[in-house]
């Protein structure tokens, strides 16, 4: 009998090890970070952000907010780089204040590296200083279109030029105080031009090695306040070999750089049309990382089921590095939130958008870790 008794226990526990995540009868796994992505909203959508937060994020067990702010603020560092319609402190703190209320940190974003410009439109660090552009030869076109004999897709302002990190770091701290931030996100996806061969600074250098430094650089400023840094991750990803091309991947070698920035960086790894693994790929380098999503509901929901996976067969060693999901959203908060009340489909009649993707996600989310979440309308 207890011969039979151990043949059970073995049994049960070699199952243990292949059931699913939900059908696995231990206590369920809590994601360390549950983030949601968004542009910060213009002045007069704070209220109803902030609402939106109250009622939607905090009840989801949501507990990390990216708040992309680039130039909308009413930076008293610069104020020559404001943008647009701009959030006031006061405005600021009122998101402080609701995240507080549900245990959300807010982390800012102001996209550094690349980014510095919008097909045709140049973006405010290049407007007001344009002698830190890494391609001034390159000129924005009055009608853009993809491809081009440029390669242009978005601008980057030259990592070496002596000047630019005083600036952008101003806005860095700022930013940072004011949201009472424990971490920044530095963006640094999509970065094309680097080491441009004209650049009389990057020239000729080893694009890996720009990259690399300027990320040693933005987290060793962040770290004199105890801040992390965050960025995402396509730009350390080899496009060729994996296949995943130059928009999820680098096809200009800057992927090397992942073996030469500091392990403390959070990654965002982000895939949107299929649920990619390799945040398998990150962790084993030493890296916190969070999938990202964006607005495929059904590659979501598996991204999500692979996290659990992950960190369920995952050593206690590794387990931490896989770090939880993120959902981006690009395209502004009050249009999200727009779609998000009305229930609005996407343009072919169908449930491929960002609302819908939240709502599938963290309900996915909820269901793993056993917990209470808000209905589908």
């Amino acid at each position: 009998m207890k011969h039979l008794i151990g043949f059970w226990s073995l049994l049960i526990l070699g199952l243990g090890s292949i059931l699913p995540v939900q059908a696995q009868k231990t206590a369920p796994d809590v994601l360390p970070v549950r983030a949601f992505a968004i542009a910060a909203p213009a002045p007069d959508e704070v209220e109803q952000f902030v609402t939106f937060i109250d009622e939607e994020l905090g009840p989801r067990n949501i507990n990390v907010l990216i708040l992309r702010v680039d130039y909308g603020y009413e930076y008293q560092s610069h104020p020559e780089l404001r943008n647009g319609e701009i959030l006031t402190k006061v405005q600021a703190k009122q998101m402080v204040a609701i995240c507080k209320k549900h245990n959300i940190r807010i982390i800012p974003q102001i996209n550094l590296l690349g980014h510095q410009s919008w097909h045709s439109n140049l973006g405010k660090l290049l407007e007001v200083y344009p002698e830190f552009d890494e391609t001034p030869h390159i000129e924005l076109p009055e009608k853009y279109e993809w491809p081009n004999q440029d390669g242009l897709y978005c601008k980057s302002y030259c990592p070496l030029h002596p000047e630019v990190h005083q600036v952008v770091f101003d806005l860095v701290d700022e930013i940072c105080a004011v949201f009472e931030a424990d971490a920044f996100h530095a963006g640094m996806d999509e970065v094309f031009y680097i080491g441009d061969d004209q650049c009389p600074r990057c020239g000729g250098r080893d694009k890996a090695k720009l990259f690399a430094d300027e990320v040693w650089r933005i987290r060793n400023h962040l770290a004199k306040n105890d801040r992390t840094l965050w960025i995402w991750g396509d730009r350390l990803l080899d496009g060729k070999t994996t296949g995943l091309g130059m928009w999820e991947a680098s096809m200009n070698n800057t992927h090397r750089a992942i073996d030469m920035i500091p392990k403390d960086v959070v990654i965002g790894d982000w895939h949107y049309e299929r649920p990619d693994q390799t945040a398998v790929y990150f962790a084993m380098k030493g890296f916190r990382v969070l999938t990202c999503n964006w607005r495929k509901p059904e590659v979501s929901e598996k991204q999500v089921e692979d996290m659990y996976r992950f960190r369920a067969s995952a050593t206690k060693e590794m387990k931490p590095n896989f770090y939880g999901m993120m959902q981006t959203v690009w395209s502004g908060a009050g249009s999200f939130m727009e779609g998000f009340y009305e229930n609005k489909p996407d343009r072919e009649g169908g449930n491929e958008t960002a609302w819908h993707t939240f709502r599938a996600m963290f309900d996915k989310v909820n269901e793993l870790e056993g917990q209470n979440t808000l209905s589908n309308p």
